[in-house]
């Protein structure tokens, strides 16, 4: 049986409307100087996690990106880099389909590539013992995949007003048959939220493929970027919408990363 590899399990599940409004984050930005807003997201970031740690960010980056992604695949195919924004807010939404992703995505988009971490936003069981330590020393924050928190809301608007880089994988939870994509709308109406307070968000589409349904060592992975989906203010309706239009990015990204393994979605 081959064993996947220990990685995150990444998800934003299930964010309603219901539990964005209730955050209060719906309303225009707060009142105060860029520096005082500046230290109330550091405060507010250290009430959920431990942010990124100077020293453990690159040694996990190291034993990942140098010595665990290549001793078990064979190569790792990235396509489309020129696709993702430099600077400015960003919601990578990849496609799940192994435990691998969370490692491959730094790998494709991570500090060596543009210069930023991606931001995990994970389950609360995740977050539980050394695994948890790790992670909250390496910028993932926790989120109730039902009813999310109000400190974690904020945190992720925050980010997101900081520039900064969020993985959120709207499927919910791995899928490996090849079947339509059935995305949450989480991911929407957190980015619509961050539109709501003057953040231009983009939200980059990432397929994500392996040679099998479940990765084998010495086989091949890829990853195709797609272009970047903007993101305006709106309700349900406009969330829908968005979210429709994701899919089939994310879907068209995840055919062009099959075809580099020679196994064509049907």
């Amino acid at each position: 049986m081959a064993v996947e590899g220990p990685v995150i399990e990444s998800t934003v599940q299930g964010i309603s409307t219901t539990s964005l409004e209730e955050a209060g984050l719906s309303g225009p930005p707060s009142e105060g100087g860029a520096g005082s807003a500046l230290i109330t997201a550091r405060e507010r970031e250290r009430g959920v996690c431990n942010g990124v740690s100077p020293w453990l960010a690159p040694l996990a980056m190291v034993l990942t990106q140098d010595l665990a992604l290549p001793g078990f695949f064979s190569r790792v195919m990235v396509r489309g880099r020129e696709h993702l924004p430099r600077s400015g807010a960003v919601l990578l939404a990849p496609t799940h389909r192994a435990r691998w992703d969370a490692l491959l995505l730094p790998l494709a988009a991570g500090r060596r590539v543009c210069g930023r971490d991606c931001r995990f936003m994970v389950t609360r069981d995740e977050m539980e013992g050394p695994q948890g330590w790790v992670l909250q020393r390496l910028g993932c924050f926790p989120v109730d995949q039902g009813r999310p928190t109000l400190a974690s809301l904020r945190l992720a608007v925050n980010l997101l007003e900081r520039g900064e880089q969020l993985v959120l994988f709207p499927e919910g939870r791995i899928h490996r048959e090849d079947e339509p994509l059935t995305l949450h709308q989480g991911l929407a109406r957190l980015a619509q939220l961050a539109a709501g307070q003057g953040v231009d968000v983009q939200v980059v589409p990432v397929g994500i493929a392996y040679a099998q349904p479940i990765p084998r060592p010495g086989q091949a992975a890829a990853l195709q970027i797609g272009p970047a989906l903007g993101v305006s203010q709106g309700g349900r309706a406009a969330a829908a919408g968005f979210t429709a239009d994701l899919a089939a990015a994310m879907r068209q990204a995840e055919r062009a990363a099959r075809q580099l393994l020679g196994r064509p979605l049907p």
